[in-house]
């Protein structure tokens, strides 16, 4: 599977603070993980953060698409200000 394809399902922006991991593609659902990626604006804030592992993981329930369910399974960082 390519995941540029299914970048195009994805809303606008999105892709700027996370990254597609995996996709599995059943009968009935399409299911895209999605992580945020390991970078932060350092530059705009006077403090310096530094990722430690992830917050549980969330599902949204998105748009179908031509007749399967699309689930977002997300995974946000857990940032702590050194």
């Amino acid at each position: 599977m390519h995941k540029d394809g299914y970048s195009l399902l994805l809303s606008k922006g999105l892709l700027d603070y996370f990254e597609i991991v995996s996709i599995k593609e059943k009968a009935r659902e399409i299911r895209i993980y999605l992580e945020e990626k390991n970078n932060i604006n350092q530059k705009a804030s006077a403090f310096e953060y530094e990722s430690k592992g992830f917050y549980p993981h969330i599902l949204v329930n998105d748009f179908p698409v031509r007749g399967k369910q699309l689930l977002l399974d997300i995974r946000r960082r857990r940032w702590v200000n050194k």
